[in-house]
């Protein structure tokens, strides 16, 4: 590996761990937490995908499957060894996904829609099989999963589009970009 490479990979840890730093922070301003979970917070997923927006999919999944793993030594959520797995690395790394639509034309915003939905079918499903016995009166747990998790992600997700959809915002970020 030459010096220059090695700067370049000290860089991409050094502002990876910075933004997983700001996404920590943006989940700890909660507008609203749910009941069994889940909460909506001030653009945290939006941290995450940013990772994998600027410096790949593989860089990004990794940082929000770390990120999950973080989220879980800090705010535990748990019911069996295999939702923990399910609920925090793979669907904050299920974020890092949208990094494959990074040179899209609209690979921000589309990326960033992958990213969330990507974490929404962990969650749906982890919800179903895990978290099925708290579906309210009259729901199943497939109905149930994808509307208790709809309440806290969908929110958060518009409000992130809608900044994004601001171009002088979306352009700050392409300068930083690893082609």
């Amino acid at each position: 590996m030459r010096t220059n490479e090695k700067k370049n990979d000290i860089s991409i840890l050094v502002k990876t761990s910075i933004l997983l730093a700001v996404a920590f922070v943006l989940n700890h301003i909660t507008l609203y937490r749910m009941p069994q979970g889940g909460s909506v917070t001030a653009f945290s997923m939006f941290a995450i995908f940013l990772v994998s927006y600027l410096f790949g999919p593989r860089q990004g999944i990794l940082a929000g499957m770390a990120y999950g793993l973080l989220d879980l030594v800090i705010n535990p959520y748990v019911v069996h060894p295999i939702q923990i797995f399910m609920d925090y690395p793979l669907a904050f790394g299920a974020i890092g996904v949208g990094g494959l639509l990074r040179e899209n034309k609209h690979g921000m915003i589309l990326g960033y829609l992958a990213g969330v939905l990507g974490r929404y079918a962990v969650v749906v499903i982890s919800g179903i099989i895990f978290w099925g016995m708290y579906a309210a009166e009259g729901f199943n747990a497939v109905t149930w999963s994808f509307f208790y998790n709809m309440t806290y992600m969908l929110p958060e997700a518009v409000a992130t589009v809608a900044i994004l959809m601001i171009p002088s915002i979306r352009n700050l970020f392409e300068k930083f970009k690893i082609k």
